[in-house]
């Protein structure tokens, strides 16, 4: 089965709930029940082990974590003895026990279903007499990893979520970037490196997503890596403002054996959860067209009192140029070329970088940003796709080496 085919056999759900929820609506229950499914599928196997030192641990007046993420094989455990099916049992109890089951999740996995907010949702679906008839539907559909990889869970998270723009009126890229548009970047992005792509070479490298979404781009790279240098070791970081595309990036995060602590929540521009820290590689698809006026007394304060000890030193974009702000936080967080160097895709407006529309970008920001940086504009991704193009700036020396070439390619 396809992701596209599993996609819509798990939106099918939305018949149950037409008439007791609006169409824009059924994203808040179908998507925690798919990330609750594939937890669950997640944890089958090690359930009995990971049961068992629980109490055997919690006998012996020892604090059990550290235990049970060994017994678990992942990042993440629950300590109830229900799981879906079980929870099928018993139906005049379905939403205690519920409530039970997710409370057994290790507290970075329970911190996901707050996210959500998905205690509300139990509450109107009981209400409504469709929390076991939902439950049954979702404890029927099999999301182990034997049968639908990481990668294939990501496609289908992305398609239920284009179906839940589509119904409320959205764009599904204000949550993730497409498959073909992300494969394009990274392919670049890890081009020149060959320390990281030589296979056996046990290199660490890091990457950050300042508009994590769902994970996408991180989740792109990482498989990148892993497809043609196993050996290599990728460390995610991220950060994403809206609760439910954050709560898909953790999860995802979690099964793949990743810190979650890396993934923060939040507005990048006004609150940066990664402050100082410095990245080999760098992605972000910022969103297009969006003001910063929300956050503008917070940026100029930064701007004026840390000047370039801070993000936005070389000067401001006008309040309805967010996109801009986003490309002067990832330069901020390029390493020196003393210290290797970064590289990091972004995708912008053809506008900033032309001869367009005046005083749509600060002069002085955009100069320094070219001083700072080697840039490969690609500009033919506008025939190919309906993304802007991609740029690719890149600083340093061991990570850089046709910089000759880039530098007369901009020109």
């Amino acid at each position: 089965m396809n992701h596209q085919t599993l996609s819509s056999f798990i939106w099918s759900v939305a018949d149950l709930l037409r008439g007791d929820y609006r169409q824009s609506e059924y994203g808040r229950v179908i998507l925690p029940f798919t990330v609750l499914r594939r937890l669950d599928c997640v944890l089958e196997a090690t359930k009995p082990a990971v049961l068992a030192e629980f109490a055997a641990k919690t006998k012996a007046g020892l604090n059990p974590d550290p235990f049970l993420l060994r017994k678990a094989g992942q990042s993440f455990y629950n300590t109830s003895p229900l799981d879906l099916e079980k929870l099928l049992g018993d139906q005049d109890n379905i939403r205690k026990n519920l409530y039970a089951y997710i409370k057994g999740f290790s507290p970075a996995a329970h911190d996901i279903f707050e996210r959500f907010d998905f205690h509300a949702q139990i509450e109107r679906l009981a209400k409504a007499d469709l929390l076991y008839l939902v439950t049954e539907k979702f404890a029927k559909i099999n999301l182990h990893p034997d049968v639908v990889d990481n990668t294939q869970m990501g496609l289908v998270f992305e398609e239920l979520i284009r179906k839940f723009a589509e119904i409320s009126n959205e764009t599904a890229g204000e949550h993730f970037t497409p498959r073909e548009v992300i494969r394009l970047m990274v392919g670049l992005l890890f081009i020149e490196d060959d320390d990281v792509l030589t296979p056996g070479n046990a290199v660490v490298r890091t990457i950050y997503d300042p508009t994590a979404g769902t994970g996408g781009m991180l989740s792109v790279a990482g498989e990148y890596l892993q497809e043609h240098n196993p050996a290599a070791r990728l460390t995610m970081f991220g950060q994403e403002l809206n609760d439910e595309s954050y709560a898909i990036c953790k999860a995802d995060m979690l099964i793949k054996g990743q810190d979650v602590a890396n993934i923060i929540p939040g507005n990048t521009l006004s609150d940066d959860g990664h402050s100082g820290q410095k990245f080999d590689y760098m992605l972000s698809n910022p969103p297009f067209g969006v003001e910063w006026k929300k956050v503008e007394k917070i940026v100029r304060r930064e701007h004026e009192q840390k000047g370039f000890e801070g993000r936005f030193g070389p000067g401001l974009p006008r309040v309805s140029d967010g996109s801009m702000l986003f490309l002067l936080h990832l330069v901020s967080k390029m390493r020196s070329a003393q210290e290797g160097g970064s590289r990091f895709g972004i995708v912008l407006n053809g506008l900033h970088f032309s001869r367009g529309e005046p005083g749509l970008v600060n002069r002085k920001s955009a100069a320094t940003c070219w001083r700072m940086i080697w840039w490969k504009p690609l500009s033919a991704c506008q025939r190919t796709c309906s993304t802007i193009p991609a740029l690719l700036p890149m600083s340093g020396s061991s990570r850089t080496r046709n910089q000759k070439s880039a530098k007369g390619l901009c020109n």
